[in-house]
């Protein structure tokens, strides 16, 4: 296992611990340090193992913060639809 797959799972195993914490906030900011840390990774992880892979590992980060998705998916419908 590479560096970047095993920094991959380590965010994995990172968003699940944080979403098992109480918040006030519903977890929005926890989903953006999530967002913001999980970019560059995603990145690294493509780079070294090809676009499948990468595609694999940001499907997984999106059923892990899928209400960004969720709620990204709707303001493109709203701003495509006017």
């Amino acid at each position: 296992m590479n560096w970047s797959i095993a920094l991959a799972a380590l965010w994995g195993l990172a968003a699940n611990v944080l979403a098992m914490i109480p918040s006030k906030d519903n977890h929005w900011t926890r989903a953006y340090i999530l967002i913001a840390v999980g970019i560059p990774i995603l990145g690294y992880v493509t780079l070294q193992n090809g676009p499948w892979i990468g595609l694999m590992v940001m499907a997984a980060g999106m059923s892990v913060l899928r209400w960004p998705v969720i709620y990204l998916g709707r303001w493109v419908r709203r701003m495509v639809g006017e």
